[in-house]
């Protein structure tokens, strides 16, 4: 059932299951709320969108969302598999036995011919004058962002793509399947340049491709259908060209159009992405959201990029993730025209970004004319529907005295209005009852050094003369023993630690959440400090075992034994730390 749980997993967004039982807050990239396994009063359970992980301090506990379901209504495995699964509307019953082992073995094929297909597009555009002149030097994309982005082209005439694959052993109804045939069972895309639309992961899922010759009957850009690979309100466009970027600058630019992604990654502004032609949805946001929770906003200055925009903001409230909007300069209809103008320019749109609910009172008040009542209540209604949604009291305060000024209405009786229109507290799930006294809360400090260990490259030399041995399990003896040979700071687990990929992960989320603000030097300290306690711990074990064999030898009269295992103890005093 493994690829029935990695498509449940992929449906699903973890904060969102967790936060039916936990009021999550946003903290950086993860979120932060009380543990619901414990009475703690201070915060302590975080949740990482990105590593798909939870960690509960006050315990030691953590996991994945199968793991956590599992915690908090005391089901085994199949029973949180199937909760989560109903809830992800995934048919179960597609993933066992036969079908299972078709699914994936179907999902490898389809993945093996548009990577193929790719490959043929990129060689035809090299053997196409009029590809290269387009690519290159009308649209001034250069060699290296068009072999990022695997920029190809899709032959003029025939069905070229389809023989090609055919003759490499692709069946016409696997390259139906793939999206890359149209109605009559020939190539779908031609005459195009072809931008291939790849997952997180950077493998390629299907194409757009934009029509490269005058033709006013043909679509400028046609993309693949939805497939077994590719859902357009899934899917991000450039997310594996800029994910470092959004990691290192916590932000990301979305626009509307691919090439605008690609002309900004070829202007060094690389934290930008896609909705690859839709309309944004909760999917998307979830995604982006899962690297960084400050979202800005780019879309078209037109009358369907505004609805677009305003459209986003009641998604963004729900998928948890910041949103800001940025506003183009006049003379700019979109960020491609803006970049061929000025980089500078759009970096600095980016910078200024305007907060998004002042953007859409902005928006508001000039659609409706405040100085007539009828005009006072539709802009008043609408801002409210906005401001109610803030959590912070003072942010509200202060929106709704804006919202007063614009519409000349006192503060009082917006507070009246918006009042009136107060929803409920929303309820909360109760975990089912978890006995929190377990052996993993006695190891925390081993956790937490473990994960400086991981973060901290400067840490090497306290490892390098740590025997793995002294800490407690198997999973924990591994990462000591990484940490003994190999140094440099992680961002993902490493492949010979892919055993204990969900440890690690939490190890992380452990380091993040408790150590990101420390200075190097407090890191450090921390670190020798917890390691020579593990050590004392260790030595103190070991004294106890020596003074249970030193009872048994004076109750055998054993005089030399008795010598050896005193000294053996006397060592030990001098070498535990006090």
């Amino acid at each position: 059932m493994q690829d029935a749980k990695e498509e449940v997993r992929a449906r699903l967004a973890i904060e969102d299951v967790i936060g039916e039982y936990v009021e999550l807050k946003r903290a950086g990239r993860s979120f932060k709320g009380l543990s619901p396994f414990s009475g703690e009063r201070t915060p302590s359970f975080f949740v990482s969108p990105e590593k798909n992980i939870w960690h509960d301090f006050s315990s030691n506990k953590g996991g994945d969302v199968f793991s956590f379901v599992m915690e908090a209504e005391g089901l085994d495995f199949k029973g949180a598999l199937e909760l989560l699964a109903r809830k992800a509307n995934v048919d179960l019953s597609l993933y066992q036995n036969d079908k299972a082992r078709d699914i994936a073995a179907k999902k490898k094929r389809l993945r093996a011919a548009n990577e193929a297909a790719a490959h043929f597009f990129q060689h035809s555009m090299l053997q196409n004058q009029h590809a290269v002149e387009y690519v290159f030097k009308k649209r001034a994309i250069n060699r290296e962002t068009a072999a990022a982005f695997r920029l190809g082209y899709a032959p003029e005439g025939g069905d070229m793509l389809v023989k090609y694959l055919t003759n490499k052993g692709f069946t016409r109804k696997e390259l139906q399947d793939a999206g890359l045939t149209n109605r009559f069972g020939g190539d779908l895309f031609k005459g195009r340049m072809m931008v291939p639309l790849m997952d997180g992961a950077g493998e390629v899922i299907g194409f757009t491709g934009r029509i490269i010759r005058d033709d006013p009957k043909a679509p400028k850009y046609l993309n693949t259908p939805a497939t077994l690979l590719y859902d357009k309100s899934w899917h991000v466009f450039g997310l594996s060209q800029a994910k470092e970027a959004m990691r290192t600058r916590d932000y990301v630019v979305v626009v509307e159009g691919n090439l605008d992604v690609v002309s900004s990654w070829q202007a060094g502004v690389k934290q930008v992405v896609a909705t690859a032609g839709t309309a944004m949805t909760l999917h998307h946001l979830k995604t982006m959201g899962r690297l960084t929770g400050n979202i800005r906003l780019s879309f078209d200055g037109d009358k369907a990029g505004i609805a677009a925009t305003e459209r986003a903001i009641p998604i963004a409230e729900e998928a948890g993730v910041s949103l800001t909007i940025i506003s183009l300069p006049d003379g700019a209809k979109d960020p491609d025209e803006l970049i061929q103008q000025s980089v500078a320019s759009w970096q600095a749109a980016i910078d200024t970004a305007e907060p998004v609910v002042d953007w859409i009172l902005r928006q508001y008040s000039t659609r409706h004319d405040v100085s007539t009542a009828a005009g006072k209540r539709a802009f008043t209604t609408a801002a409210l529907e906005v401001t109610k949604a803030l959590k912070d009291p003072v942010e509200q305060e202060h929106y709704l005295q804006k919202i007063a000024e614009v519409s000349n209405t006192t503060l009082e009786t917006l507070q009246r209005k918006m009042s009136t229109r107060e929803e409920p507290d929303k309820q909360y799930k109760k975990v089912a009852h978890v006995d929190t006294s377990n052996d993993e809360s006695r190891y925390a400090h081993h956790d937490s050094v473990l994960a400086l260990g991981l973060v901290d490259s400067a840490l090497h030399e306290l490892f390098a003369n740590t025997e793995s041995a002294l800490f407690v399990g198997e999973k924990r003896q591994a990462v000591a023993a990484y940490l003994r040979t190999s140094h440099g700071a992680l961002q993902d687990t490493p492949e010979e630690l892919q055993k204990y990929d969900e440890y690690v992960k939490i190890l992380l989320l452990r380091a993040d959440a408790r150590y990101a603000g420390w200075t190097d030097t407090d890191r450090f300290h921390e670190a020798a400090r917890l390691l020579r306690r593990i050590k004392d711990e260790h030595k103190k074990q070991q004294k106890q075992q020596l003074t249970d064999q030193l009872r048994d030898a004076e109750a055998s009269g054993d005089e030399t034994r008795v010598r050896e295992l005193m000294q053996a103890i006397q060592t030990l005093n001098k070498e535990i730390h006090s």
